[in-house]
């Protein structure tokens, strides 16, 4: 097979990556993805959207039949863990476990690959899903419901694309590895995907969440830096949490 160009962007790039970040079937050239690798990271972003049109449907349907919000939140916020196979929550728990359990790159590294987890990585979940089920519960029952279920997933994907693109890989193995560095110009159409989606479903609340999204992913790439010297796929699905909680607090505060 002819090597894909990897400048250019492919409608393909849409299953494989909703494959990657999903447990959604998708018909996929395996092969094709494969090369493609961090070139197809520029559709992260619609992954989210349809990640957070799939709850948006199920909320509507449970909200129409009269589930009280909170139980509704509960159940959306479980679809999304199905949905992901909860592939972000174990990377939050593994950044957790490693960036505070190790005094060294190495050893932090070694304790983010252990599949077994600890303490902070058991606190990280509580605190994760705690969180995003409050704020949902809240928002469902608000007229920012729409806005809480879509913006969050759509820009948190953009997120680990900036990731991927800033910080180099903190070991020679692993999924994130496997994948590569995306190109600027790829971050730029993520980053672009996410900011349109959010202006569209938003309006000006846009600016605001997309500010905050920025502020956390920064947060993320500084602390990964500081830690291991790079990024790694559980730092990507950590970044991808914070960053939709940081969104989904901040959206509480429009209904305080």
């Amino acid at each position: 097979m002819t090597k894909p160009d990897q400048s250019a962007f492919h409608w393909q790039d849409v299953p494989a990556a909703i494959g990657l970040l999903t447990r959604i079937p998708m018909p996929v050239d395996a092969d094709r993805a494969q090369m493609r690798g961090a070139a197809a990271a520029w559709s992260y972003p619609i992954v989210g959207l349809a990640v957070g049109c799939i709850l948006a449907a199920l909320v509507a349907i449970l909200s129409t039949i009269g589930i009280p919000a909170p139980v509704t939140a509960a159940l959306a916020l479980s679809t999304a863990i199905i949905i992901t196979g909860g592939m972000h929550e174990d990377g939050l728990s593994d950044s957790a476990d490693g960036l505070w359990g190790g005094w060294e790159k190495a050893r932090r590294l070694e304790i983010m690959k252990d599949s077994r987890i600890g303490a902070y990585g058991v606190l990280a979940l509580i605190l994760s899903v705690g969180l995003r089920g409050i704020c949902l519960a809240l928002l469902i029952a608000s007229p920012l419901w729409l806005i809480a279920l879509l913006v969050p997933a759509t820009v948190s994907r953009a997120a680990l694309v900036v990731v991927m693109h800033i910080l180099p890989n903190a070991r020679d193995t692993g999924l994130s590895h496997a994948v590569g560095r995306p190109s600027g110009k790829a971050a730029g159409v993520a980053i672009g995907l996410a900011a349109l989606c959010a202006l569209l479903v938003a309006g000006g609340l846009a600016i605001s969440l997309c500010l905050i999204a920025t502020l956390a992913t920064l947060a993320c790439i500084a602390i990964a830096r500081r830690k291991i010297g790079g990024q790694t796929g559980d730092i990507l699905g950590a970044t991808q949490q914070v960053t939709e909680i940081a969104m989904l607090v901040t959206l509480t505060a429009y209904i305080s």
